[in-house]
């Protein structure tokens, strides 16, 4: 049987990144965005779909995680199962993983510090200059 990582995914942004996520849609309540503290920048958005949604030819919904890639990489994410091209984000930058167990928990953890450091602030080098 396969496991929803939902929970599994919150208790990780949670313990490394000390995000918990938020509800901002009252119309979706089982939406939760990821964000970074200092920018409000997005690096996750949990989501329960609908298969058809998401092109699939199954009935009922599914937990989703949307994760920020890289564009010259993301070709070879969508070509595992369990990765799609991205649900409601740009599809160049962001995919959808399945959280039902499809893709191994520490490769989900991977692709969230792939899009954590990707959507974080970004220092500006400054070279000062001598008067």
């Amino acid at each position: 049987m396969k496991k929803n990582l939902r929970d599994d995914v919150l208790n990780f942004v949670k313990r490394k990144y000390r995000v918990s996520g938020d509800c901002p849609w009252a119309k979706y309540p089982n939406y939760v965005v990821l964000r970074h503290g200092d920018n409000n920048k997005w690096f996750g958005l949990i989501a329960d779909v609908g298969y058809d949604k998401l092109g699939l030819q199954k009935n009922g919904k599914t937990d989703i995680l949307n994760v920020k890639t890289d564009p010259i990489v993301i070709g070879g994410f969508v070509k595992n199962p369990g990765i799609l091209p991205a649900y409601h984000m740009n599809k160049s930058s962001w995919a959808t993983i399945l959280l039902d167990g499809s893709i191994p928990m520490s490769d989900i953890e991977f692709l969230l510090n792939v899009s954590f450091e990707l959507t974080k602030t970004q220092k500006k080098n400054t070279i000062k200059k001598k008067d």
